[in-house]
């Protein structure tokens, strides 16, 4: 039973990937053919991103009340439902609507089986399950780039909103799962509700915001972006500039897969350094004045695998840093703050990619990645340098 609910948990990860690299790798050719400037992406993820927020913050009371398999599948049929939604989508407007349950489906799923992880599973589980992510990750731009050369992008869409109906089918299959197998989640006793004013008043937890927030900032302009970084900045044609972005998805999923054996060893503060150290190496292949796909193909690659350990490190150690029984609440809010920094942050790099050059995406990156590294610092000062316990880790 604890694997077949492990690889449920596993799935639905894939499914939370699968939507979140689409957008991006379609896009060069989705805003010719809707009629919208290339910069009107940014409008699209901000409603997503803006969605998601709301999700992430109810997240906490709708898990208390339906428990985090009856969210998880919720939150995977309304993704569905979106992309099939943008599917049919013929302008702005209705893309614009249908992004609405595209982000609402995927807050809450990420906030809940966030919290389930980080409390009842190890830091190494922690980092295969957002490997995991990566698999969906990879998965988009590929049928992406495939739809693009023998179909149209709408057929991109269906593609992965039938794998995501699928996966649902499987989790409403498989509900019985959830309820004979244990949760640590189950034992935590709270006297009431934790409210943002309770969260807010905890030591070291704006450190946390702030760095979730930067790193998310940096990635999601990656994930975002890069397509049309590698079109406009590095002249690919944009089938090739999709495929060619998948390539930070290998990266990260690898990175977490592989990475998963020494998270344990090595702590979740440790990988969170040693993973922004590699973005910076990243950044630095990326400006080398050499004009190469081989390049490039190693810079997105060294970007994702310095991404990889980052996120579910931070997620990892928040019962650790703050306490089980704000875990819950606390990570809500935690991925609330991220999905600020995936609204509003890409679309500044469109604008300011606009107004002067995309080829700016490199020091935009860094920018970002010295903010979360200095607010990392903050937080493992200020909650005293605790090492995470791994109890009975799995």
């Amino acid at each position: 039973m604890y694997i077949l609910l492990l690889s449920l948990i596993y799935l639905s990860f894939i499914s939370l990937g699968l939507p979140d690299s689409l957008l991006g790798s379609a896009w060069p050719v989705m805003h010719i053919e809707i009629g919208v400037p290339v910069s009107y992406m940014g409008f699209i993820t901000m409603i997503i991103s803006a969605s998601t927020i709301v999700s992430s913050l109810s997240s906490y009371r709708l898990t208390r009340k339906f428990g985090t398999s009856l969210v998880t599948l919720f939150s995977v049929f309304l993704t569905s439902l979106a992309l099939f939604g943008f599917s049919i989508s013929k302008s702005f407007i209705a893309l614009s609507l249908f992004a609405i349950p595209y982000g609402l489906g995927a807050g809450a799923i990420d906030s809940a089986l966030n919290n389930y992880v980080a409390i009842n599973y190890s830091s190494m589980q922690m980092s295969l399950l957002h490997s995991f992510w990566g698999i969906g990750a990879i998965i988009s731009p590929l049928v992406m780039g495939y739809s693009l050369t023998h179909y149209n992008w709408p057929m991109g869409y269906r593609i992965i909103g039938t794998l995501q109906l699928v996966i649902a089918f499987i989790l409403l299959s498989t509900l019985k799962v959830w309820k004979k197998s244990p949760s640590k989640i189950e034992t935590i006793k709270e006297k009431r509700p934790i409210s943002l004013s309770d969260i807010l008043k905890t030591k070291g937890v704006f450190f946390l915001f702030l760095g979730f927030f930067s790193y998310c900032a940096f990635e999601s302009t990656i994930m975002q972006w890069a397509s049309t970084y590698l079109v406009r900045a590095r002249g690919l044609d944009p089938v090739s500039a999709a495929n060619f972005s998948s390539l930070f998805f290998i990266g990260l999923t690898s990175g977490r897969l592989f990475g998963a054996f020494i998270m344990n060893r090595m702590g979740d503060r440790r990988m969170i350094m040693l993973g922004g150290s590699v973005v910076l190496l990243a950044i630095v292949l990326l400006l080398l004045p050499v004009r190469t796909n081989a390049l490039i193909l190693l810079s997105l690659t060294t970007l994702g695998l310095g991404c990889a350990p980052i996120y579910p490190s931070f997620i990892h150690s928040t019962p650790y840093n703050f306490g089980k029984e704000k875990s819950a609440a606390i990570i809500g809010f935690q991925m609330a703050f991220a999905y600020v920094g995936n609204t509003l942050m890409p679309p500044l790099y469109g604008l300011l990619g606009n107004k002067t050059t995309f080829k700016i995406l490199p020091y935009y990156i860094v920018f970002f990645l010295a903010l979360c590294m200095a607010m990392a610092a903050l937080l493992f000062r200020a909650t005293g340098g605790k090492k995470p316990i791994e109890e009975n880790a799995l």
